[in-house]
């Protein structure tokens, strides 16, 4: 019975937390990117995101925030939301599913507490500007 489930595997697709002026802020800030660096449109696209972690001692989390896209087309980004700079000390997990075709797919990206800094950036395929990326 188990043997005749296949789970399809996510290539192509990922996240990118990129640093960007903010007019509201008046400073820069990071906001999640998802790259589909694919062949293929994704429909029906549902991202989920929390924080979770400890500071000081203390278990902290944020609530659940949900984005719904109706398609991110082939060699595209689409901007998802900005992390809080009072988060980026939690581990900030997003769960990415969508459909290609008649086939579901999903994924759990974590960037993990601390990670998303300048000093973990790498040039993001198709933005091609310095961001951390989660595969």
């Amino acid at each position: 019975m188990k043997s005749d489930i296949t789970i399809p595997t996510v290539e192509n697709v990922f996240l990118a937390a990129v640093q960007e002026w903010s007019d509201d802020f008046m400073e820069k800030v990071w906001y999640v990117y998802l790259v589909n660096d694919s062949d293929f449109n994704l429909d029906s696209v549902m991202v989920v995101s929390k924080a979770f972690g400890t500071i000081d001692g203390e278990m902290k989390k944020t609530s659940l925030l949900r984005h719904a896209f109706m398609q991110v087309p082939a060699v595209s980004v689409v901007k998802v939301e900005m992390v809080e700079k009072s988060v980026l000390q939690l581990n900030n997990e997003f769960m990415v599913t969508y459909f290609i075709g008649n086939t579901l797919y999903d994924k759990k990206f974590i960037f993990i507490a601390q990670s998303i800094t300048p000093d973990y950036v790498e040039e993001v395929p198709i933005l091609f500007v310095d961001g951390v990326i989660v595969r």
